[in-house]
């Protein structure tokens, strides 16, 4: 499938403007993990690639995978390995040694499941609380965090600790910033909650809804925390 023009501009917004403001989430869980050379690592919906390229400046080798056309041919322009969908059975040659499952949807979660070792971690993240993020309230309430404890326990995995991790949202300005919150699609459910969607009009209203975020040079801040869970496949 070609990407569309639209897309392909939204996925550069992404790879551009928005995917490095995850850079602490993906630095702290590659911390926890201990990754380094030799490690195989897949990681669900990795967008452009940049959680990739972080596994392989610690000497990993990472593979992606990402459903979105226009997002896995930036990343693949960066000559990373990415795949559409989760490798099917049976597992590869050499299993891998984690799974990385950011705000992971179950389906693709089950699906991904087998490639991993036995012993091998899961690391799942999501939004933390309502009240310490402030993009979600920002978006109009936006989507619920899931209960990743309740996916860990849905999938059979063995718990294996947890953490949180700062990850303020900083644009230039405000222009830059709806750019990068359009990118991630969070807002695309409320401005299509009667069916339809206007672009022009949600990058207004978004617009609007940032400007007490504002500072005095003009640059958006918006502060959150996100949450992580680790779990081994027994």
């Amino acid at each position: 499938m070609t990407p569309t023009p639209t897309a392909t501009l939204v996925a550069r917004d992404w790879a551009e403007i928005q995917e490095r403001m995850l850079v602490p989430l993906y630095e702290a869980v590659y911390d926890r993990l201990e990754v380094g050379p030799g490690d195989r690592l897949l990681d669900l919906d990795c967008g452009a690639g940049l959680p990739l390229l972080l596994a392989a400046g610690r000497g990993a080798v990472a593979t992606g995978v990402e459903a979105d056309p226009a997002r896995r041919a930036l990343a693949r322009e960066r000559l990373l390995e990415v795949l559409a969908a989760p490798p099917e059975p049976p597992a590869p040659p050499r299993p891998y040694d984690a799974l990385l499952a950011f705000s992971p949807a179950p389906a693709a979660l089950d699906a991904a499941l087998p490639a991993v070792r036995r012993g091998g971690a899961v690391v799942l993240a999501d939004w933390g609380p309502a009240e310490r993020c402030t993009v979600p309230s920002v978006l109009g309430g936006g989507p619920a965090p899931r209960d990743l404890d309740a996916l860990v326990e849905r999938a059979g995995l063995r718990p294996d600790g947890s953490g949180r991790v700062f990850c303020p949202f900083g644009y230039a300005d405000v222009d830059s910033a709806v750019r990068g919150l359009l990118s991630t699609g969070l807002y695309d459910a409320a401005d299509a909650a009667d069916g339809t969607a206007d672009p022009v009009l949600a990058e207004k209203e978004l617009a609007e809804a940032l400007h007490p975020f504002e500072r005095s040079d003009g640059a958006v801040w918006l502060p959150n925390i996100f949450r992580y869970v680790i779990a081994r496949v027994d």
